[in-house]
């Protein structure tokens, strides 16, 4: 009976908890307020689905709602970097007190720099203004207008430059007297010692046979002629007869192959001797001279080189500068240079040597052609005569020097081999002795230290080669005693193709205005067979007037 009335009372009461249907609830919309009651025990699987049913629920109601609401978000949003940033992004854009107040102060004085520039001034500030404008006005006009001691100071050093001026183109005596004191002291460091040679190189030479008759009443004549005026005036007996000299290219040549030869050939009455260096030593009339290929310094550099042979056994040689210039020499058949012309890009052709004598060509005997001469014996000063490059204080004495004329007349245009080998023709022009190069015993190198000292001959070249293209200079070799006297032959000429190399490196002086030639020690300045500096020296000569008219070389 009392489980039958558990039964029926358990009935009743899951009757009475069923619950009644209840509407869709919106997500905004908030259920009612239920009232509270026991709940029935349920089992597990119940519990399990409605426990899965929240999830799902809440799921949905996630997945609804915006992405800043979300759990996941509003949690990275509430890190700590997240809301230091926030912090940064916030002070930047609320400046601190202290900036703000500093801005503060700085606009208020802005503003009231404004006020009182619009506000008119008071006297005391108006003539504050007065004062600093007047003093930068006196500032300005002291600019201007230098003060009377500084006006002073100024003419000062403006008349001591205008009386060095006046000093350096009127010499003081003292000056003068300086002057004319080295000049004493240069002529008697040139005659004092007592074993200096003799002035001229024909003197210093070996007897020689000389022409009959040439040594009677020739002499005396050479003494009482003047000195030649121009070189005009010294040529004035070789032009009473001027020659019309043509091209260069008028004759028709035949190209052949650069000729090649072992030796040059060898004059009648001459020896040779040895050869040393692609020189070769040959022996006549008891004197040596000796002979190399002397195109050698022409074509360095040369665009384009070729040789024509030309009627009468003759060769010309044409070498082509980058520039369209042409060197055109033509030689006998024994190799001596009997015209040279220099023709510029422009077609002029300027004559550098020529040789009028047409028997030149035929006659191989080498006759000293200084034999039909008198001695020299001008009676003229050392300092005139030679110029010793130790001795020489204005560079612009080497142009005053090298730009005078022969010393006496000459009979006729004379060939380079002639020049080259006879003492006697190369007499007739000045010389200037280079002792300032120091080459050391048995040595032909200049020193890099030594070649700056040619920089005032190399201009006075260079000038007289502007005036007049033409210009031919002898570089002369030498040495002194001590050796053999074939070895110091080939050493000097070595000596006088280092001194023109370094001319036309250096100062470009053209090659072809140069012609070298060594005569050891057969003309030294000091009489002495011991090591002597002065010796080992190099001497210049223009030789202009010796080879190539006057009128066709100017």
């Amino acid at each position: 009976m009392k489980r039958h009335f558990r039964i029926v009372l358990g009935a009743a009461v899951g009757l009475t908890l069923i619950p009644a249907p209840l509407p869709a609830l919106s997500r905004d919309a908030q259920p009612p307020a239920a009232p509270l009651i026991l709940a029935q025990a349920q089992s597990p699987e119940e519990e399990e689905l409605l426990r899965r049913k929240k999830r799902e629920g809440a799921k949905r109601d996630e997945q609804r709602a915006p992405r800043a609401e979300r759990p996941a978000q509003r949690e990275r949003a509430e890190r700590p970097a997240a809301r230091e940033r926030e912090t940064v992004k916030r002070r930047a854009a609320e400046p601190e007190p202290a900036i703000t107040e500093e801005r503060q102060k700085r606009r208020k004085d802005r503003e009231a720099i404004k006020r009182r520039a619009a506000e008119p001034d008071t006297p005391a500030i108006a003539e504050e203004r007065q004062k600093r404008r007047k003093e930068r006005e006196a500032v300005k006009r002291r600019a201007a207008e230098p003060e009377p001691a500084i006006a002073e100071e100024r003419q000062k050093r403006r008349k001591e430059r205008e009386a060095a001026r006046q000093r350096a183109a009127e010499p003081e005596p003292a000056i003068t007297e300086e002057r004319q004191k080295r000049r004493k002291e240069r002529e008697a460091a040139i005659r004092r010692p007592e074993n200096a040679a003799r002035l001229f190189d024909s003197a210093k030479e070996k007897p020689v046979r000389r022409k009959p008759g040439a040594e009677t009443d020739q002499p005396a004549r050479a003494r009482a002629e003047r000195l030649p005026e121009s070189d005009a005036a010294a040529q004035a007996r070789a032009s009473t007869n001027p020659v019309q000299i043509g091209s260069v290219l008028s004759e028709e040549g035949r190209r052949i192959e650069r000729p090649r030869r072992e030796r040059p050939e060898v004059p009648e009455g001459a020896e040779l001797m040895r050869e040393v260096n692609n020189r070769f030593i040959f022996q006549t009339n008891n004197t040596y001279f000796i002979e190399r290929p002397r195109e050698e310094r022409f074509i360095i550099d040369a665009r384009e080189v070729y040789y024509e042979e030309l009627p009468r056994s003759r060769q010309r040689e044409v070498v082509v500068r980058s520039d369209g210039t042409r060197i055109v020499t033509i030689r006998n058949r024994w190799g001596d240079v009997v015209r040279r012309v220099k023709i510029l890009p422009d077609d002029r052709e300027i004559v550098l040597v020529y040789v009028e004598d047409d028997h030149y060509d035929e006659v191989l005997e080498w006759r000293d052609p200084g034999l039909d001469l008198p001695p020299l014996d001008l009676d003229i000063p050392v300092r005139d005569y030679i110029l010793d490059a130790e001795w020489v204080e204005d560079p612009e004495d080497y142009y005053t020097f090298l730009d005078q004329p022969p010393v006496e007349q000459v009979e006729r245009t004379y060939s380079l081999d002639e020049v080259r080998r006879s003492a006697r023709i190369r007499d007739k022009v000045r010389r200037i002795d280079l002792d300032i190069i120091n080459f050391e015993f048995g040595s032909a190198q200049i020193p890099e230290s030594e070649i700056g000292k040619l920089e005032g001959v190399a201009e006075a070249m260079q000038r007289l080669l502007k005036e007049n293209p033409g210009e031919t200079f002898l570089i002369e070799g030498h040495t002194d005693a001590v050796g053999a006297e074939v070895a110091n032959l080939a050493l000097s000429d070595q000596r006088a193709e280092a001194v023109a190399t370094a001319l036309t490196n250096v100062f470009d002086i053209a090659p072809e205005n140069m012609e070298t030639q060594g005569y050891g020690e057969q003309y030294l300045k000091v009489e002495t067979q011991d090591p002597e500096r002065e010796n080992r020296r190099v001497a210049i000569r223009r030789i202009t007037p010796l080879i190539a008219p006057v009128a066709s070389s100017e």
